[in-house]
């Protein structure tokens, strides 16, 4: 499922003292299938972006086409909109709300009109493809850790089969194990999910790790975008908006001015490792 975003704009308090420009003349294209990462600093329109494509914000000018139809069309149903751009909010405590983690997966596929047999299949289904445990199915989800309850607001999600699931910033607040772990669920999603996934972080480590393409947003405009090879040998301009590029971005360039022929294009510590091998078994031929 592709989404267009045709010259896009977004304000907040328009027309009072408290007016803020969120989005200026933003225009993109997702195709379907894709993981792609959007950063930014607090303030760059990351999350209003998201929010405009999922139907909760309507842009205040410019167009937004879903599988070539404009969202904006009065006989547009923006119900069946959010059923396939699927949103996971930062904190699952906006989402969480049911007696129970199983009835709260089994919200979104109830409200798409589906009879009890197939709203209860498919919530098993989704918690089984996020790895939740089957003994906490029928707890109630204020108990949960942060990770865990993580996993049952995108279960909720998933349980209604989105075409795109957006996920705004899924591992703030978590301990890097528990980063790594949500994560690692998002990536082996759209490896066998197919659906495109767009990942809202602050975090370049993240996005370096898992995305294909990435979204740099800064005063409400795409700054850059990219594949993260392409993006990150842009970090003394990200420095100057506030971001950074990876760890490995810096340590591959600083090793690169002290002689060792590394690729400074590496964006993984798993792509600077083998790299940086390379570069000094080279050295030792040469020697």
């Amino acid at each position: 499922m592709s989404i267009i975003l045709d010259k896009v704009n977004f304000s907040y308090s328009e027309g009072t003292a408290y007016h803020i420009q969120a989005l200026k003349d933003v225009s993109l294209e997702i195709p379907d299938g894709q993981f792609i990462g959007v950063i930014g600093h607090t303030g760059s329109g990351k999350s209003t972006l998201t929010q405009l494509m999922n139907g909760l914000l309507r842009a205040t000018s410019g167009s937004i086409y879903v599988d070539g139809e404009d969202i904006y069309d009065r006989d547009y149903n923006m119900k069946e909109l959010r059923h396939r751009v699927g949103l996971v909010f930062q904190y699952p405590d906006h989402q969480l709300f049911e007696t129970t983690n199983f009835e709260d997966v089994c919200f979104g596929p109830k409200n798409q009109g589906l009879d009890r047999k197939e709203v209860e299949l498919r919530a098993y289904e989704a918690l089984r493809s996020v790895g939740f445990p089957e003994e906490l199915y029928f707890q109630p989800p204020f108990d949960l850790s942060g990770g865990q309850k993580r996993r049952v607001a995108i279960a909720g999600v998933l349980a209604m089969k989105p075409k795109v699931l957006i996920l705004d910033e899924p591992t703030a607040g978590l301990d890097p194990a528990g980063r790594d772990e949500i994560l690692g669920l998002v990536s082996k999603m759209h490896r066998e999910l197919g659906i495109t996934i767009i990942l809202v972080s602050h975090s370049m480590e993240d996005v370096a790790r898992y995305v294909e393409r990435l979204i740099v947003m800064n005063r409400g405009s795409v700054m850059f975008d990219g594949t993260p090879k392409e993006v990150f040998p842009h970090y003394k301009e990200l420095e100057e908006v506030g971001l950074a590029a990876p760890q490995v971005t810096y340590l591959m360039h600083e090793l690169r001015r002290f002689g060792l022929n590394v690729d400074t294009g590496a964006t993984t510590v798993k792509e600077a490792a083998a790299d940086i091998l390379r570069a000094l078994q080279n050295e030792g031929q040469r020697k």
